[in-house]
């Protein structure tokens, strides 16, 4: 049985995307009784970040005396960036964690940070369960192309930005505290090294291409592992999609099948970061604890390709989705393929004002 949900922390005038009726009096903030100034003021700091004023939250919980503490109404601003996090702290967590277990238990078989696929899946779709609020993006790369492609607003990219990048790093840090201890037994105590040295061990928590690939290879591996990944994507989103009415309640079991089938088939080479959090923030991580100035130099200076490839990568992806088979709000589906939006940016404002026609038609909140 679904439980009520309100739109807590309203300031009244805002618009509120997908509300079909109007707030009735318990929606009304009391401010007599001193919350209506920190009401808007909340709303304006959600509002300068790109999210929306209204944060859906269980009545109950909003009607609560805990709503008025300090942190709940921290929570509540920041409510959809703290869900990116600990959506990648998961994902994070389970993926280098499967990684530590396969190099320090059994030894190396694979491109470093490539191992332990499965593990990934699993992550990924435990990330999204845990963020479901914020959209789960847990990718800044797909959270680029949602801003590029389906109107997600791009005040909110920054902050989505920094939460998935700190996420990367603090999971990364967990996992290296976990495994400390082998860590010294497998590679000796105090030594921290990285690929493509006999035994190292910086590859549990970001990625390093194998010593044959050239340049040009990891950047497409990890090119087309990307633009699959937010093919795929926004396919089991497109609600004009047929098999989206059967697949949309199973998105993150597809999405775990999603990546475990790209490891498969695409993570041998360059270990497929497919994502600038994954890579980046336990890159730093390593670096910080030790690991040295090798986690930027190893494989030629390999540390950019997964920071720029994912983004290019997705962005293509979404780019041929769109052309091919997407008929809803995008700038693709508008004259001259978007370009039109690039002379006249009042034609940007047109096409955000007609997604969100449609989606209070649809009572997508």
């Amino acid at each position: 049985m679904h439980q009520k949900r309100r739109h807590h922390g309203r300031c009244r005038g805002h618009h509120i995307l997908g509300m079909t009726s109007m707030p009735n009096s318990a929606n009304i903030v009391d401010i007599s009784q001193g919350q209506g100034l920190t009401s808007c003021d909340k709303d304006m700091k959600r509002s300068l970040l790109g999210l929306r004023p209204d944060v859906p939250i269980l009545e109950e919980d909003d009607l609560n005396e805990r709503s008025k503490f300090l942190w709940s109404r921290i929570r509540s601003t920041l409510r959809e960036p703290f869900a990116e996090f600990w959506g990648v702290v998961i994902m994070i967590m389970f993926g280098d964690g499967s990684v530590a277990q396969v190099l320090l238990s059994t030894g190396q078989t694979t491109a470093p940070g490539g191992n332990g696929f499965g593990a990934w899946g699993l992550g990924v779709m435990l990330g999204i369960y845990v963020a479901g609020d914020s959209g789960a993006y847990l990718n800044p790369a797909v959270t680029f192309c949602n801003c590029l492609y389906r109107q997600l607003p791009w005040r909110r990219f920054p902050v989505y930005f920094i939460a998935q990048v700190l996420g990367g790093y603090v999971g990364s840090g967990i996992v290296y505290a976990n495994y400390i201890s082998a860590i010294d037994w497998y590679e000796g105590h105090g030594i921290r090294t990285v690929p493509p040295a006999p035994k190292a061990t910086a590859g549990i928590f970001c990625t390093y291409p194998q010593a044959f690939v050239t340049k040009a290879s990891q950047f497409f591996s990890e090119f087309i592992a990307s633009a699959l990944l937010m093919f795929v994507i926004f396919a089991l989103k497109d609600r004009g999609n047929n098999g989206v009415p059967r697949s949309d309640k199973w998105f993150p079991l597809c999405l775990f099948f999603l990546i475990f089938g790209l490891g498969a088939c695409f993570g041998w080479e360059t270990g497929y970061a497919i994502n600038l959090a994954r890579d980046f923030g336990p890159r730093l991580m390593s670096y910080t604890v030790g690991y040295g100035p090798e986690v930027w130099s190893a494989g030629d200076y390999y540390f950019w390709i997964p920071m720029v490839a994912p983004f290019l990568g997705c962005a293509f992806g979404g780019f041929l989705y769109d052309v091919f088979i997407y008929t809803g709000p995008s700038p693709i589906n508008t004259p001259w393929l978007g370009f039109k939006q690039i002379v006249r940016p009042q034609y940007t404002k047109e096409v955000i004002l007609e997604h969100r026609r449609r989606n209070k038609e649809n009572d997508i909140v």
